[in-house]
Parts: structure tokens; C-alpha cells; sequence
């Protein structure tokens, strides 16, 4: 049958804020019905926001969302609404709820519960076993369509719940998602999604989440995909979106005809005991309605642009949803603070964003003329606090304790958290949060100082490695004005902590150094399997060493949004005292 529309509300919710979600989702059901809409989809857990963690153990919190998801009844009047909430039975569940004409006509529990990487859905949910087929139509059967309801790790697999609902008649497969960002995952996603869809002869419909949520981006990018595994309609990456398309229904039954692979034997003998088959009551749905507008899938991004843009999103909405309004950033004419700082004017405006100069007796001519043309460039804030009469109050307060020792690393280190101590001072003065400014390189081998330029309340680039910072920079000054000096990007990095100091004193070039460590932290290699790759030996270990005896270092670290296939965090979970050096 043709002409059956779907819309997909893909959304930017706040983890507990049950009311404000709601609020949003009953928005978007008008905006469904005001466009003609048959079905609309919403994200995984809309109503409590994902991941809710240990909320889940508080409770009230899931009689609260199954109270917000009753109050949306009203709301589905002549519509068909899919909705992610947590449901309490007997256990807790991941589910999906069929809201229908005012009625809650069926409810979907996840059947496959993701525990590894940043996922811990064991810890908290019970498995569904049931899957559901749901058939609608109108009265005089202008509109009729039979769709299976999916929760994001449910589709991931060819054998999963979807297969069986495909293959017990469904011509729709519904999958609402939180399906985080890593760099090249939209791309992959989508492929895997095109294949679900021509494997099952089913058209696919996808909505993801969208938005930030700690360390966690959600990049939406939803899909409706034709049973042949053509894109019909593609949301956008990184915002707030409002998917709808028209479909013929009908195709898929002829298409299934055609397919000598529905001749096999039922796949729902998978789920024989225990499928469940729930018919909509009948809706006169409004007839006729206007056509859609022709308008091709939103495109989807470079790869350079994605990884920007997820960093502009996560920086945003943590912020945003943890109640700042303003931040405050070490400006050191580095390439670093000038990628935090373009990332933070871009994500909140140049008037929320200070940008901070805190020179010293080391720092170069360039480095503070540097700070200061970004800050114009940008638009931001800028103010210069000179640390040198903390830094020379603190060497004259522990002379007597240094006596007899050499100016080394404590004395350098001394000038980072005098500058840690100004930011931190302004944050509490003025309501500033803190943005540090340190990359995912650094941070892998302790080429940062705990208490010092550590200090703050969201890393932007904590997952960011260094060769990637400096192509994001570039990227940055090409696509939205040239706001990071050249010479930023020319000169060799330092920390000006001492003399003509330069980051290649004590680390390898930054190319050799991110491809040992993206071998050994991303792809898990061995030593010898890295020096294996034609690295330098002494160097392999010399890095591998670093990296193990810092982990306490980072355990401290502020939370940064993950980009890379294996963050620091929750990603990646080493234990602190530890000897195996493998």
C-alpha cells in the first residue's frame, strides 16, 4: 500500500529530566499529526534520557517515567508513537512503548543488552524474549501496514529480534536508538542498517538520539532505508531533526515475492513460544493530505567535520544542560587552547566564551601576542593575569625545602597550577566552568600536570590525539574564517615551563608518537607486536611505560566527550597498581 507516512522525532534530551522530555515529546507528536503523520519514532529512553546509570536504582525513577509515559496518551490522538522508557516489572527493562490512537497498545522489552565498551545495560536491565508484530490499518484500508519494534542493539545483529518480526510478516522495522558517536561509526552504521533492510526484503526505519551527555555524543543521523537497501531519508548529524517520509508498503510485499529466500523455512520458529501479535484498533486517519515536499537525505559529513561538529555538540550541551552559561580557558598562543577556545566560541557564542592569558618568565613574545590576535579573531573575552608573583612566592616559600637541589620538573610544574589556582579562582568568583585544554596524547603518557593545567570541569579534547588536533585547527580556519593564527600552527609545540623548552625534549614527534599510542591503546597491540610495526624499540617501551604509570593521573582527570574507538574513561578501564607490562 502506498503513501504510509513516518515521521522520526530525533531529539536532544536530558538524562532525569523526565518532565522536560516529556514536554519535548508531546511537541514533537503535534508536529507528527500537524504533518500528516501515520507512526512516529523517538529515541531509546526518551523519557529518561540515556544513559540513566544508577538513577535506575533510585525508586522512584522509573514509576516517574512510566507516569510521563501515560501522560502522553492524550497526546496520540489518530497517531501511532513509538517511545523509549524504562519499564518495571519484574525486573527493570529497556522498552519501547506503542502509544495508539490514546491507548497503550503494546510494549517491547530490549532483547539484546550491550555490556561491553561504554555500555553496562547487564548492570542494570533485564532481557526481553518476546518479539512483537503490530498490524494497523484504517477503515476503508487506504492505510494498512504490519511493523516490528526493535531497541538499538536488537538490530545490530543479522539474527536478531528484527529477522524473526521480518519473517513473520512485517513490512516495517522500527528500531528506536542511543547509539553513541565514534569517529567513522555513522558511515558504518548506516551500511549495516542498508544491509538489515535488503537481507529482510523490510523497510528500516532508525532514530537516534541526538546530543551530549558527559562523555557521550549522540549523533543522531537517523535513516529510512527501502526494502532494497536505499536511503530514502537521512536526519542530520549533530542537531535536532524532524525526519518524515512517504511509503509504499506495498513494494515490499511484491519484493518478497520475487525473493526465493522468503521460501525457507519461518524464521519466527526462533521465537515460536513466545511471539506476540498485537491489531491496532482502526483510526479514521484524515484523508486526503498534502504531498511531501521533495527534499533529498541531509548529507552526510566529511570526516573532519564530523569529529568537529561532535566536539561543538558535546562542549554545548555540557555547558548547557549542568547549568553554566559561561567558560573560562587558558589561552597560551598553543595549538591546543586554540582549538578549545574556537570549539567553545562555536558552541555557545564568542560572548560566553573568556579566554585567559596567564604569562610567565618563560613565556615567549609570540606565544602571549599569539593568545591575544585568537581572542580578537574569535570574538571572545580576554584578559592577561600574570602568574609571576605567585610562581616567585611559591620558589620562595619552599627554598628552605629545596635547598640543595636542582631546578627540575617541581619547579616547573609550580607555574601550571599557579595557573590551575587562577582559573579555578575566577571560576568560583564569576561562575565560570572551566574548559582544560589538554589532548588525548598528552594525557596518555602524563604530559600534563594534576592540579595544574588538569584542573577544570570538562576536557573538550581529552580524546583528541595531537596529530588530530592540529588537522581539526586547519579544518576549522577553512571552513568558518581563519580565527587560528599561522603561526599557531607553524611553530613547534611547547609548554614553556623552562627555556627553549620544546615537547620533543622528552617525546618522540607527535606522528610516531599517536600511531604507538593509537596501536596500544585503541588496537590493545602488544609491545612487541608495536615494535613489530617498525617502531623503535626503546622508544615502544619507553611510551607503553608512560602510558601504564599515569593511569592515576587520569582517574583525575575532568570528563571529556569520546571520539575515538577507545576513550579514557569508562572505555577504558585499567586498574591503577598494576605490573603487567605486555
Amino acid at each position: 500500500m502506498a503513501n504510509l507516512r513516518i515521521a522520526l522525532a530525533q531529539i536532544n534530551v536530558t538524562v532525569g529530566d523526565i518532565a522536560g522530555n516529556a514536554a519535548k515529546i508531546k511537541e514533537y507528536l503535534n508536529r507528527a499529526r500537524e504533518q500528516h503523520a501515520d507512526i512516529v519514532l523517538f529515541p531509546e529512553l526518551t523519557l529518561a534520557g540515556y544513559p540513566p546509570e544508577d538513577l535506575l536504582l533510585k525508586p522512584g525513577f522509573a514509576a516517574a517515567n512510566r507516569q510521563a509515559l501515560h501522560e502522553l496518551l492524550p497526546h496520540t490522538h489518530n497517531l501511532t508513537a513509538v517511545v523509549g522508557f524504562v519499564d518495571r516489572g519484574d525486573d527493570l527493562f529497556n522498552a519501547a512503548a506503542v502509544l495508539h490512537n490514546g491507548q497503550l497498545a503494546g510494549i517491547y522489552h530490549k532483547n539484546l543488552l550491550p555490556n561491553y565498551a561504554v555500555f553496562d545495560e547487564d548492570r542494570y536491565f533485564g532481557a526481553g524474549d518476546t518479539p512483537i508484530l503490530f498490524s494497523f490499518h484504517s477503515p476503508g484500508g487506504e492505510r494498512q501496514a504490519s511493523f516490528g519494534v526493535s531497541v538499538c542493539e536488537d538490530i545490530w545483529y543479522p539474527a536478531g529480534p528484527p529477522e524473526a518480526q521480518a519473517a513473520a510478516g512485517a513490512e516495517l522495522l522500527l528500531n528506536i536508538s542511543a547509539s553513541p558517536y565514534q569517529s567513522g561509526k555513522i558511515a558504518s552504521r548506516e551500511r549495516m542498517l542498508a544491509t538489515r533492510a535488503a537481507d529482510n526484503v523490510a523497510i528500516v526505519a532508525f532514530c537516534n538520539l541526538v546530543g551530549g551527555q558527559d562523555e557521550l555524543i549522540f549523533d543522531g543521523s537517523s535513516l529510512i532505508i527501502d526494502e532494497r537497501g536505499n536511503v530514502l531519508a537521512r536526519g542530520k548529524s549533530f542537531a535536532e531533526d524532524f525526519v518524515l517520509a512517504d511509503l509504499n508498503v506495498g513494494n515490499v510485499f511484491r519484493q518478497r515475492l520475487r525473493d526465493p529466500r522468503r521460501r525457507k523455512d519461518s524464521l519466527t520458529q526462533i521465537y515460536a513460544d513466545a511471539f506476540e501479535r498485537v491489531q491496532l484498533t482502526p483510526v479514521d486517519y484524515p484523508l486526503p493530505r498534502p504531498a511531501l515536499p521533495k527534499t533529498p537525505p541531509a548529507p552526510r559529513l566529511e570526516p573532519l567535520a564530523e569529529v568537529y561538529q561532535a566536539l561543538v555538540l558535546a562542549t554545548g550541551d555540557y555547558v548547557r544542560k549542568n547549568g553554566f552559561k559561561q567558560v573560562a580557558i587558558g589561552l597560551s598562543g598553543g595549538i591546543d587552547s586554540s582549538l578549545v577556545a574556537a570549539i567553545a566560541a562555536d558552541a555557545l557564542g564568542p560572548e560566553n566564551v573568556v579566554g585567559v592569558s596567564m604569562p610567565s618568565r618563560y613565556s615567549s613574545d609570540h606565544s602571549k601576542s599569539d593568545a591575544q590576535e585568537l581572542a580578537e579573531r574569535l570574538g571572545i573575552r580576554y584578559q592577561t593575569i600574570a602568574i609571576e608573583p605567585a610562581y616567585q612566592a611559591y620558589l620562595d616559600m619552599l627554598a628552605g625545602a629545596f635547598a640543595g637541589t636542582s631546578p627540575g620538573v617541581a619547579e616547573e610544574n609550580l607555574q601550571s597550577r599557579a595557573r590551575g589556582n587562577v582559573l579555578m579562582a575566577l571560576s568560583n568568583k564569576f561562575g565560570w566552568l572551566v574548559l582544560t585544554t589538554g589532548n588525548k596524547s598528552e594525557m596518555a603518557v602524563g604530559y600534563a600536570t594534576i592540579y595544574g593545567d588538569m584542573a577544570g570541569g570538562f576536557a573538550v579534547i581529552k580524546d583528541v590525539p595531537k596529530t588530530l588536533v592540529y588537522n581539526l585547527c586547519r579544518h576549522r580556519n577553512q571552513t568558518r574564517g581563519e580565527a587560528i593564527p599561522q603561526n599557531v600552527l607553524d611553530k613547534p609545540p611547547s609548554a614553556e615551563l623552562r627555556p627553549d623548552q620544546k615537547d620533543t625534549d622528552s617525546l618522540p614527534e607527535y606522528d610516531i608518537l599517536d600511531a604507538i599510542l593509537a596501536a596500544y591503546i585503541e588496537d590493545e597491540y602488544s609491545t612487541a607486536e608495536i615494535i613489530a610495526l617498525g617502531f623503535d624499540e626503546a622508544t615502544v617501551r619507553r611510551i607503553i611505560r608512560l602510558v601504564d604509570l599515569n593511569e592515576y593521573k587520569r582517574r583525575q582527570a575532568p570528563p571529556g566527550p569520546k571520539i575515538t574507538t577507545k576513550s579514557f574513561g569508562k572505555d577504558r578501564r585499567l586498574p591503577i597498581t598494576n605490573r603487567y607490562r605486555g
